[in-house]
């Protein structure tokens, strides 16, 4: 394993473990990550298991009280790879919520690349499910809704954000039937 790759897990356990069902999630991400490199060109495939490591680890550490921007504030502050902070902000349409929020500015630093390695990001972490078992981007985007309820941001922004997810899911499965 890659030194990055073992810095993110470690941050990752020390921030994330405490908080339960986020940990089992992180870790159902993570091993995702693992089993959908082949998605991602070589170069990027440790900063991908990196990133699904400390995707959430804003949860950990609230500034904003919307976990991508936090996350990748933190992970700016102790001087990871610009990249990486920008995955952790971007990751799964963050754009999308953070638009609802009035917050898009403070985004606006991470530069979001639509690229094979913020796919392959935004699919594990979408197919999996808050106890970090494998399900269909279906059953989680349903379960995010009726965990957040239909006032939410994340509820508010889904008319932009779910097609989005759907164009990325449909983007990865295809690079991995090709791969």
């Amino acid at each position: 394993m890659q030194a990055l790759v073992v810095h993110a897990v470690e941050l990752a356990a020390t921030l994330l473990s405490p908080l339960g069902d986020r940990w089992k999630h992180t870790i159902g991400v993570a091993h995702r990550a693992e089993h959908l490199a082949s998605a991602v060109p070589v170069a990027d495939r440790d900063t991908l298991v990196a990133a699904a490591w400390l995707h959430d680890i804003g949860y950990a550490v609230p500034d904003t009280g919307f976990h991508p921007l936090d996350g990748a504030t933190h992970l700016t502050r102790l001087a990871w790879p610009p990249r990486l902070c920008a995955l952790v902000a971007h990751h799964s349409g963050a754009r999308f919520t953070a638009d609802v929020l009035g917050l898009t500015h403070l985004l606006a630093p991470y530069r979001h690349i639509d690229d094979p390695l913020s796919d392959a990001l935004t699919y594990a972490d979408q197919t999996t499910d808050p106890c970090g078992t494998l399900v269909p981007l279906s059953a989680r985007l349903t379960e995010m809704l009726t965990r957040h309820g239909p006032t939410s941001a994340n509820a508010l922004a889904h008319p932009v954000r779910a097609p989005y997810l759907q164009a990325v899911a449909d983007r990865v499965e295809s690079r991995l039937s090709q791969g």
